[in-house]
C-alpha cells in the first residue's frame, strides 16, 4: 500500500520533469536558445499577431504551437504557453533579418534568416511570410 502511495505521488513530477527536458531540447535542438541570446523580448508586443502558425526553426517543427507577430520594428516570435518553457518571447528588429523564397515539392515558403545566428533559418508558408513582411512596411502597427 505504501509503494502505490509514493508512485502516485512521483509519477506526475516524472512527466512534469520528462515535459521540461523536452521543451528545454527541442529548443536547443531548433536554435531558439540561441535567438534568445540575442532577440529576447522584454516588453509586450503590440502590433499585428497570427496565432497557431506553423513553422520551422532550425531542426524544430512547430506544428500550429506559435504565435507570429509583426509591426513595424520587428519579427516577434512565442511559443503557445503549455510549450514555452525553455522559449522565451522573441522581437527580432527588421535590420537583423533577411528574407527569400523557398520552393518545395507541394508549397512555396519564406525563409527568415538572422544576422546574429546566421546559422538558424525560421521557414513558414510563403502566404504566412508575405503577410509578416507586408506589416514591416504598415507603419500603423506597433508604433
Amino acid at each position: 500500500m505504501q509503494f502505490e502511495n509514493i508512485f502516485l505521488f512521483l509519477l506526475p513530477i516524472f512527466f512534469i520533469g520528462l515535459w521540461v527536458v523536452v521543451c528545454f531540447l527541442i529548443a536547443v535542438i531548433g536554435g531558439w536558445s540561441s535567438l534568445a541570446k540575442h532577440y529576447q523580448s522584454q516588453t509586450d508586443f503590440s502590433g499585428k499577431k497570427w496565432h497557431f502558425q506553423s513553422g520551422r526553426l532550425g531542426l524544430s517543427n512547430y506544428s500550429s504551437c506559435l504565435t507570429i507577430g509583426s509591426n513595424y520594428h520587428g519579427l516577434y516570435l512565442a511559443v503557445f504557453p503549455l510549450f514555452r518553457v525553455g522559449h522565451p518571447p522573441l522581437l527580432i528588429p527588421w535590420s537583423d533579418i533577411t528574407t527569400a523564397e523557398h520552393k518545395g515539392w507541394l508549397f512555396s515558403y519564406r525563409d527568415f534568416a538572422f544576422a546574429k545566428v546566421p546559422s538558424i533559418k525560421l521557414r513558414v508558408l510563403r502566404r504566412l511570410g508575405d503577410r509578416i513582411t507586408s506589416v514591416q512596411t504598415d507603419s500603423s502597427y506597433g508604433i
